[in-house]
């Protein structure tokens, strides 16, 4: 860019006088060019800037949105409902998604809480924790395989005359719809028996091999679970504190001595839970099965084994199996022996609730029984019969969890005395729980 010839010429002369005698005037000429040069660039660059715009800047506006307040909390409380909600919906699908492992590992952690007062009494003899877990799985699949054994003889030595019984029974009621206050014809018997005897035989083989592959399944995955069940159970009793202590290490360290104590409070009120329900399922079992034997109710031992495990399932759990009692009843004995059999059942039902429960559940663990119904629900969606065994059980342990950390401070009581002071360095808290069994 050439500068304009003005301001060249003005510029010139101007360092002619001011340059000293002899100085070259091309050497000077140059010099000027240059110099009006930068000059013009100078101008235009000012000229532009004049042109263009400023930008406007200030503070934002980041003020509170003007809405009642009745809209904002109820905003709040909305979100946080709907983030909780996604968790825990969450954590039930996971729980379900995996509950070929989960189930298992959950099973054996109840039975280790049951055995814990054995494997204390066989390490103060002196055995090594390793060798009394050992001894006790051995003795235990010894007693439940003979048990099954048992139960299994009797059931098989009986189920020839129990078969007999049962084609009396179906022509009693047979004779009592036709001659009874219902006047059922024959013919209607029949027709309703052929279409039944129908449904059953008309399947296609497509659905009997889906069926059967479903069966084949199951029952992969009950051996599948029962192994789980039994290595998991043998390691939780030999190894329980190393296990829980690498898991409290996977919390943050300022997390670590408030989830120590958490998991021993659980770990209490699950043994508890355990042991209370032992005695509640071995009472309902023994009582219901004097009657049976009273009453001449075959299959009394398997009655007694049906009632013990239903009962790990309160309030509803040992009523159902209880039926199973009035049932065989009804078909091996008659109408008013099934009637004695379920008022066997009824009062054994009675001093459960009103004796047992409140002395032994009361006493170890504090459940609402609304809470125990909606653990039994929640149980049941997630797991069926096996998540309504281990539902409420672990509701205890959850609810003890809940109460032992509302009870502690969150933060240290500052000192009144030198309110301006800084707070002196906190001090690890001290773990608050009751002394865990094993």
């Amino acid at each position: 860019m050439n500068a304009p010839s003005g301001q060249r010429s003005g510029f010139l002369a101007r360092l002619r006088r001011t340059s000293p005698g002899g100085a070259d005037e091309a050497a000077t000429e140059r010099f000027a060019d240059r110099v009006a040069q930068q000059w013009a660039g100078v101008r235009a660059a000012q000229r532009r800037s004049a042109d263009t715009p400023e930008v406007d800047a200030g503070p934002s506006n980041f003020s509170r949105a003007q809405v009642p307040w009745a809209f904002d909390l109820a905003a709040a409380w909305a979100w946080r409902v709907i983030v909780i909600a996604i968790a825990v919906y969450g954590t039930l699908w996971l729980l379900a998604y995996f509950a070929l492992i989960v189930l298992p590992l959950l099973v054996a952690l109840l039975i280790a809480a049951m055995m814990i007062p054995v494997l204390n009494l066989l390490m103060k003899w002196g055995l090594p924790r390793g060798v009394a877990a050992m001894l006790i799985m051995i003795v235990g699949l010894l007693v439940v395989g003979g048990l099954l054994t048992f139960v299994g003889q009797q059931v098989s030595s009986g189920i020839g005359d129990l078969s007999k019984q049962v084609v009396q029974g179906i022509e009693t009621v047979r004779t009592w719809l036709s001659d009874g206050p219902l006047k059922i014809s024959d013919n209607e018997i029949q027709k309703a028996l052929q279409k039944v005897q129908d449904s059953l035989t008309g399947l296609e083989s497509g659905t009997v091999l889906g069926h059967v592959t479903a069966l084949g399944t199951t029952v992969g995955h009950v051996v599948a679970g029962f192994f789980i069940a039994l290595f998991a159970t043998y390691f939780f009793l030999a190894d329980g504190p190393r296990i829980w202590t690498w898991f409290v290490r996977m919390f943050p360290r300022a997390a670590r001595l408030r989830t120590d104590s958490s998991g021993k409070v659980a770990w209490i009120s699950l043994t508890q839970f355990v042991r209370a329900t032992v005695l509640v399922a071995a009472t309902d079992a023994m009582g219901i099965m004097i009657g049976a034997y009273i009453l001449g109710v075959p299959f009394v031992a398997a009655i007694g084994v049906l009632v013990f495990l239903g009962a790990f399932v309160p309030m509803v759990g040992a009523t159902i199996s209880g039926t199973v009692a009035v049932l065989v009843a009804l078909v091996s004995h008659g109408f008013w022996t099934a009637v004695w059999m379920l008022g066997v059942v009824v009062l054994v039902q009675q001093f459960e609730a009103h004796v047992l429960q409140p002395f032994l559940m009361g006493r170890f663990v504090s459940v609402h029984p609304l809470g125990v119904i909606v653990a039994i629900a929640c149980g049941v969606v997630v797991a069926g019969v096996a998540g309504a065994l281990i539902a409420v059980p672990f509701a205890a342990a959850l609810n003890a969890v809940v109460q032992h950390l509302s009870s502690e401070p969150l933060d240290p009581p500052a000192d009144p005395e030198a309110p301006g002071d800084p707070p002196p360095a906190e001090s690890p808290p001290e773990v608050v729980a009751e002394p865990t069994e094993g």
